[in-house]
């Protein structure tokens, strides 16, 4: 079952999803951070 295939799927896997958070939590981040601007406390 581990074999080379198999543990390059999971390598390929664990990279898109960090990427994909990445992304996620990056464009969250932009957007609180255009949106402080336009608050007046």
């Amino acid at each position: 079952m581990l074999d080379g295939a198999f543990l390059s799927h999971v390598l390929l896997w664990l990279i898109g999803v960090m990427a994909l958070g990445a992304t996620v939590l990056t464009i969250g981040a932009l957007f609180s951070m255009g949106r402080t601007s336009y608050r007046k406390d």
